[in-house]
């Protein structure tokens, strides 16, 4: 131990510390603010983080630390925005964004909700315990870039709102990484710090099994009431679907062919419904007219291997899309009074040939309409009703103009699917590598997100979509804070005020508040600044209080991965912040429970796997 006591920094063996350095005192006051900016709500997270950006910059610029120049502060303050971590988050987002524009995760997607449509608790359950087994190996944020975009298809496809499941999620992923050396960057770092300091190595799986038992006891909090504790943001229309008649095409290899269409849409797509339904077996190039909203549309021509309208039609609007470079997109349009449509019917309008679209089916607007022969082609249009149009957005743009039509909202892209596998292996190439630590993480997304642009798989002039300034601000505002707290002496003050008020504590309630003081400065710094300040302190305690060491180190290697009570612990709270549209206390409403419960049930584990008692 004397190798340890020469390690850590002068004044934490003693029984008194100085008092704080200006610097700190400015910087533990400046991350008050902050947070407490970002908890009332009453400006955005981008405007406070901006706002935090500049009051260290300045005040570093004005005031620079001991021995530094002005503008050393300048780049501490405005480095995040060039950090690691920030291109890291960006690159999983760009990837992210691959996997949804070549609908590569739509099987999951439609597998999940199967599964969630025959039972929601246990659908949401198997989510759950699915994202911790597989964070326990892979990194914690390619995990959740994987699951993220299968819960927003899935909340669109009727199962729980996004904002309901992502927190959740996110916390089952932050405590599956917890379980093993190799789960999150942080267990390493602390384990390879704790050996630096004479602890002996610790395998991968070496306390597995303390927070296997802890998330046991977390999960019924995580699966059952964190649902509750957070809002639904999904956008609410104040009606019920639209629904659109549409004459469905079978093609050659379509599954239904020599049985009932009814019988078969029961058993597959319940919520379409069929009009005027044959009892014959289906043969190819049967016309099946149906009844449904345009998601239901989309599952009853993949389930009946059918399309919504002539193939031959279908290959012109796409090889109109590869001429033009645009991606397809499906789009509502009104019929308006003054249009030539009124009165004519699909087959006679004309559109396809003058703008090279598709119409997929119609909602009409007349209560008394009914349907009259075998296809939406025999059906008579009138002011009001709604085309469910498929084509370049050039295309449908050109149509609505020339046709007096209304582009209503809510148009939505068509998945490049013969991109789809692609997509898949780059992304399950950049999480191999990272994961079995070939390449940082940093590297292996940077090169995934190059990749996904070189083959199309996400347009250049498309990425907007995928990154989020907010996002952006808020880990480069998060980064910085992270770097002042540690350069001002601030979070070193704060581990030697720590150590001098646990001298007359018992082993487990030092334990319980080592992984408290480790929690706060995670979720309020970085997981980096708090396992670089608690495990040499750990080893501080273990001398004073005659207590193993290993214990201890444990106790801040678990309270560094307790990053649940706001946005800026850890890049994936950041990254599910706009899919959920989650605000800071949404995060603490739900992350201050589960790291309460985390924190008793560890130092539990703890003492009784030690014998601290």
């Amino acid at each position: 131990m004397q190798h340890v006591a020469r390690s850590l920094p002068q004044g934490w063996c003693g029984a008194m510390i100085d008092s704080p350095s200006p610097h700190a005192i400015a910087a533990m006051l400046v991350t008050v603010a902050m947070f407490y900016g970002f908890a009332s709500g009453r400006l955005k997270v981008e405007i406070i983080s901006l706002l935090t950006i500049s009051v260290i910059a300045l005040g570093l610029y004005s005031f620079p630390l001991p021995g530094e120049r002005p503008t050393d502060g300048l780049k501490l303050a405005f480095e995040g925005f060039g950090h690691y971590a920030l291109i890291t988050i960006c690159a999983l987002m760009v990837m992210g964004r691959g996997l949804v524009a070549t609908g590569a995760l739509d099987p999951a997607a439609r597998l999940l909700t199967r599964l969630w449509r025959f039972n929601r608790p246990i659908g949401f359950l198997t989510t759950l315990v699915l994202a911790m087994l597989m964070s326990m190996m892979v990194n914690d944020t390619p995990v959740l870039v994987l699951l993220l975009p299968i819960m927003v298809a899935l909340a669109s496809r009727g199962g729980m709102a996004a904002s309901r499941t992502l927190i959740p999620i996110n916390s089952a992923v932050l405590i599956g990484g917890m379980s093993t050396t190799i789960g999150t960057s942080t267990n390493l770092l602390v384990v390879s710090i704790a050996t630096d300091l004479g602890m002996r190595p610790m395998g991968v799986f070496y306390f597995t099994p303390l927070v296997v038992i802890a998330a046991l006891v977390a999960l019924p909090f995580i699966w059952l009431v964190m649902p509750r504790l957070l809002p639904d943001n999904s956008i609410e229309t104040g009606h019920a679907p639209r629904r659109f008649y549409a004459s469905l095409r079978l093609g050659s290899r379509s599954p239904v062919l020599g049985q009932t269409v009814a019988t078969f849409l029961a058993r597959t797509a319940p919520q379409v419904e069929l009009v005027g339904a044959s009892k014959m077996p289906a043969v190819v190039d049967d016309r099946v007219a149906v009844l449904a909203p345009h998601e239901a549309l989309e599952d009853a021509m993949r389930v009946l291997g059918a399309t919504s309208a002539p193939v031959a039609l279908l290959n012109r609007v796409q090889a109109a899309s590869r001429r033009t470079g645009e991606d397809l997109a499906v789009v509502e349009v009104s019929i308006g009074a003054d249009s030539t449509l009124i009165g004519t019917r699909i087959e006679t309008s004309g559109l396809a040939d003058a703008h090279d679209v598709a119409v997929l089916g119609v909602h009409h607007a007349r209560a008394s309409w009914t349907w009259h022969g075998d296809t939406i082609a025999d059906a008579s249009l009138g002011e009001g009703d709604i085309l469910l149009v498929t084509g370049t957005m050039a295309d449908i743009t050109a149509l609505a103009r020339s046709e007096s039509l209304l582009m209503l909202d809510g148009a939505k892209e068509v998945p490049r699917t013969s991109k789809a596998s692609l997509a898949l292996a780059i992304m399950a190439g950049s999480v191999g590598l990272a994961s079995v630590g070939l390449l940082p993480i940093a590297i292996s997304a940077l090169a995934g997100a190059i990749l996904m642009f070189l083959t199309g798989c996400v347009r250049f002039d498309k990425v907007g979509r995928a990154l989020s300034a907010k996002v952006i601000v808020l880990v480069a505002a998060s980064i910085a804070i992270g770097r002042v707290i540690l350069e001002s002496g601030a979070a070193e003050w704060l581990g030697q005020l720590i150590a001098l008020g646990l001298h007359h504590l018992p082993a487990g309630g030092a334990l319980a508040a080592v992984m408290v003081f480790v929690t706060i400065l995670t979720n309020f710094a970085s997981n980096t600044t708090a396992a670089a300040v608690g495990t040499p302190i750990a080893f501080s305690l273990a001398e004073k209080l005659a207590i193993p060491v290993e214990p201890l180190v444990l106790a801040v290697l678990f309270g560094c991965n307790l990053c649940y009570a706001t946005p800026v612990a850890y890049q994936t709270n950041m990254l599910i912040m706009t899919a959920g549209d989650y605000k800071f206390g949404d995060y603490t409403r739900t992350g201050i429970p589960l790291v309460l419960i985390m924190i008793v049930t560890l130092s539990a584990l703890l003492v009784f796997k030690y014998g601290l008692y």
